[in-house]
């Protein structure tokens, strides 16, 4: 009978030397971040300035919540607002509920809408009155022009 003896080696990262320390700066903060760019300028200023011009490219400088991440967890937040809970008087009141705001903001749309028109159609009214009164105008000054030129 035979042994085989299993030796279990780390595997290693197929990730490159700049994928590794990105990772590692990332799990550190952005506290990491900053001392690396500023060491970056302190020891050789391209680097620095490059590491400065990637923190504001990936967004790394200004924050962990982009508003991309924002925009993600609303949309699940609005999806898990959508399934069913398994409580039928509570499914029944969400999804009335849910009709009723729909309905209030297609009325609301609608208002809105109605709002611009009267606007639109008040300014125009405007500007034709401004038109017709300057058309009057014209005319009376080149009556006048011909009377005296008669």
């Amino acid at each position: 009978m035979t042994t085989v003896a299993t030796e279990v080696h780390p595997i290693r990262s197929t990730q490159g030397w700049f994928s590794r320390s990105e990772a590692w700066l990332d799990s550190k903060g952005k506290g990491a971040w900053i001392a690396a760019m500023v060491l970056g300028f302190i020891f050789f200023w391209p680097l620095g300035l490059a590491l400065l011009a990637y923190m504001i490219w990936s967004k790394r400088m200004f924050g962990k919540c982009s508003k991309s991440s924002h925009r993600t967890s609303r949309h699940a937040a609005r999806w898990n607002a959508m399934k069913p809970s398994g409580n039928t008087a509570f499914d029944a009141y969400k999804e009335e509920t849910l009709r009723r705001l729909q309905e209030e903001q297609e009325n609301f749309e609608a208002f809105l809408e109605r709002l611009r028109a009267a606007k639109d159609k008040a300014e125009f009214d405007q500007f034709m009155d401004e038109r017709g009164r300057d058309a009057a105008k014209r005319r009376d000054e080149e009556n006048e022009d011909a009377r005296q030129d008669a």
